[in-house]
């Protein structure tokens, strides 16, 4: 059957599923967003906190660095204080990832190549199949095997490709299969080229991400552009925006990115417009007032915040609920797209967010009244 809005349809690339702890990755999985945490791994209590604000904003996946014998010796406090799977950051010191696996990580992401002879790799292979777990191959531009960087002249497509695919066949050669690969790079059009040559040659999971993207803003743009440009062409079955930036930033901006493509839906997606001289109210400062007050709510729903009559309405018609500007203070809102009812600006923002609560509350009572209607059958 055709779909009613073909521009809008994605083609998911067919990879095989992986699972990292219970979250299944890849095949026909929902894409996945992940996060990773930045206080020191031997501050506990810290890095459980950074966790939990993580897992409040949505995060599927955390993964938390390694990198020394401290940061490993209270890794199990970690992983069971975490609601989602964890990965551990491997590199170099092979035995930070047998630690890691024998203390509940999900996932060990290594690079296969800096860990050290075939010996040493055997060691992690047998590690993670003895404790159920995954494996990501993690290629960047900028820490390209020398041989490669000789071969090539540079960081180039076909060299982040070769390098996967000889990571790739040295967990083969240990008959290791639950893995997936990343091939990341700073470079927007570097990482996209990259990716879409993997795609082609493997059958596994892909992690997208661009590396080292930069702050908030620069960073979310550069992210947008690289991993919107490959989930739109069906490629990507989990995805990392890696900001200079709080790591619960990351996921919202990872949200946003899926959300966007209507790849994933999880919170309110607000539609509003840049504002100008015809606006009844002020909207930039009335978004991010709804934004920060909005957080909570995880139910699917969209909200629409236009200043004036030009779009207001038809904006309106398209969302859950929807708020146009107008004269002397006086705001119309909508409901399901139907002119409902005035508020007056000094009630707006404590009316639009009760009247958003109480339809997430609503539409969450109709979804958990339909799955016992289903379990009943």
């Amino acid at each position: 059957m055709s779909s009613i809005r073909p521009w809008r349809d994605i083609m998911r690339r067919q990879s095989r599923q992986i699972m990292v702890g219970n979250v299944p990755v890849g095949g026909d999985a929902p894409i996945t967003v992940q996060t990773m945490t930045n206080t020191p791994t031997e501050d506990v209590g810290a890095t459980i906190d950074q966790i939990r604000r993580c897992e409040d904003a949505g995060a599927d996946i955390i993964r938390v660095s390694c990198p020394t014998a401290e940061a490993t010796a209270n890794f199990d406090q970690i992983t069971r204080a975490a609601n989602i799977p964890i990965v551990a950051d491997i590199h170099f010191h092979y035995k930070r990832a047998l630690e890691a696996a024998d203390k509940g990580a999900a996932c060990l992401r290594i690079n296969p190549g800096n860990i050290g002879s075939s010996e040493r790799v055997a060691e992690v292979v047998r590690a993670a199949k003895a404790n159920g777990c995954a494996i990501r191959i993690g290629v960047n531009a900028g820490s390209l095997e020398k041989d490669l960087l000789e071969k090539y002249g540079e960081p180039c497509p076909e060299a982040l490709v070769e390098s996967a695919l000889d990571h790739i066949k040295l967990l083969q050669d240990h008959d290791f299969h639950e893995y997936k690969v990343a091939v990341k790079a700073s470079d927007v059009f570097l990482a996209v080229a990259a990716y879409m040559g993997l795609a082609d040659a493997v059958d596994c999971p892909l992690h997208l991400g661009i590396t080292e993207a930069g702050g908030l803003i620069g960073g979310t743009v550069k992210s947008s552009i690289g991993i919107g440009n490959l989930l739109w062409a069906g490629i990507g079955d989990t995805i990392r925006v890696s900001l200079s930036a709080e790591p619960e930033q990351e996921v919202r901006v990872g949200f946003e990115i899926l959300k966007s493509l209507g790849l994933r839906t999880r919170g309110v997606r607000v539609v509003s417009c840049p504002s100008c001289a015809r606006q009844g109210f002020d909207v930039i400062r009335t978004v991010q007032a709804l934004e920060e007050r909005l957080q909570h709510i995880k139910t699917p729903l969209s909200l629409s915040v236009l200043g004036c009559v030009v779009n207001g309405p038809g904006e309106a018609r398209e969302t859950d609920i929807g708020i146009t500007g107008g004269g002397a203070g006086k705001h119309m809102v909508y409901l399901s797209g139907v002119t409902d009812h005035h508020v007056q600006d000094a009630d707006m923002l404590d009316h639009i967010v009760e009247l958003v609560e109480a339809k997430a509350a609503e539409l969450e009572a109709a979804s958990a009244e339909a799955s016992t209607a289903v379990a009943a059958e």
